[in-house]
């Protein structure tokens, strides 16, 4: 009997201790808590130039870091000599640095110009290559995915980046192709209703894009009376992104470089609008742009945008960063916004554009970090 008990007080000890151990596991620690802080990330979009002195950025730079920033996302028009110039400044100040590029939409490309044949088309046949048939703005001068000579300068320009020291992404901006659908605070703008697909808006019909089509489905998008309902065309330029995506992402590992991408706020309206899957794609880090009033939505709606994306992920390594458009945020607003991409799932935000804000919205920035 009393062997018994002693095994009886034994075997209840272990219970106990086991289920003690169960519970502290299921709570997170302090410090896990406070890592989970810490990890968040601050990134700002930035476009610079040759004009300002190295003084003058590492000011910047060093405002950002004073006030939580993590990251900077440097556009430097493609040009691997000013990224160079500026990465050692940025990481100084203890920012990551990211290649910020234009991919599809290459307005002013000096290369790209000599060869009209790279451009996309519209279906009404107008080119992205002549001034006056660009789509919206003059800026838009979308190339051609399906070209292989202008898929092959869109990736030397990758290449060129991610070989630059000190980079840890080269990000994919305007990976996709022009509009189909504005979003409908835009619309006003260019006085527009956009109801269904409309021939000046859709693209790419150009010479190369329909003759690699015709070679895959032996139908001629030209000669369909709605090619919007043909679901053979519209995955054929899913596919068109998706492919150069992949060719670039193995480029910028070839120099353990990682790739990210600004994409439209969650895959099925990037799909919708813009002809671009990106939950499909291989690539590191998205930043969606959650620019809730672009769209005519609540503030809720970055929630919601958020939680879309990070769902549609679902397995894959991919991260979510939500994109913010901080002109049009009140300081209260941005508070708000960045714990509603905390709650959904996201594993930072980006900031456009840090230039603008106001020492209150850094003020916030820098105190959701505590």
């Amino acid at each position: 009997m009393r062997v018994f008990k002693v095994l009886f007080f034994v075997v209840l000890v272990q219970l106990v201790s086991c289920n003690t151990k169960d519970k502290s596991q299921l709570q997170p620690t302090a410090k896990e808590i406070d890592n989970k802080q810490t990890n968040f990330k601050y990134w700002s979009w930035m476009t610079v130039g040759h004009k300002k002195s190295d003084s003058a950025y590492s000011a910047h730079f060093n405002k950002l870091k004073s006030n939580g920033f993590d990251a900077v996302l440097l556009n430097t028009g493609a040009d691997p000599g000013l990224l160079k110039r500026l990465t050692p400044l940025a990481k100084k100040s203890g920012l990551e640095v990211h290649a910020w590029m234009f991919t599809t939409n290459r307005p002013g490309d000096t290369v790209a110009l000599k060869h009209p044949e790279w451009y996309m088309v519209s279906r009404s046949g107008k080119s992205c290559f002549n001034k006056d048939e660009r789509p919206y703005v003059g800026y838009y001068q979308w190339l051609s995915p399906s070209h292989p000579d202008a898929r092959k300068h869109i990736l030397s320009l990758v290449e060129g980046l991610a070989k630059v020291e000190g980079v840890a992404s080269v990000h994919l901006d305007y990976i996709r192709y022009p509009d189909v659908y504005l979003p409908i605070g835009l619309l006003p703008k260019y006085n527009l209703k956009q109801e269904e697909e409309l021939p000046d808006y859709d693209f790419d019909y150009s010479d190369a894009s329909v003759e690699k089509f015709i070679a895959l489905h032996h139908k001629d998008p030209r000669e369909m009376e709605n090619p919007a309902i043909d679901i053979e065309w519209k995955n054929f330029r899913l596919n068109e992104i998706k492919s150069l995506v992949n060719e670039a992402y193995s480029v910028v590992h070839k120099h353990n470089k990682k790739l990210s991408a600004a994409v439209f706020p969650y895959p099925e309206m990037a799909d919708h609008m813009v002809r671009q899957r990106w939950d499909k794609w291989n690539v590191d880090i998205v930043l969606p742009m959650i620019y809730y009033n672009f769209y005519n939505e609540e503030l809720d709606w970055i929630g919601y945008a958020t939680k879309q994306g990070v769902e549609d992920l679902e397995g894959k390594p991919t991260e979510l960063h939500t994109g913010l458009f901080t002109p049009k945020l009140t300081p209260n607003d941005l508070k708000l916004a960045i714990q509603l991409a905390k709650d959904n799932g996201a594993k930072g935000v980006a900031f456009f554009d840090d230039y603008a804000m106001t020492d209150e919205q850094f003020k916030v920035i820098k105190n959701s970090k505590k």
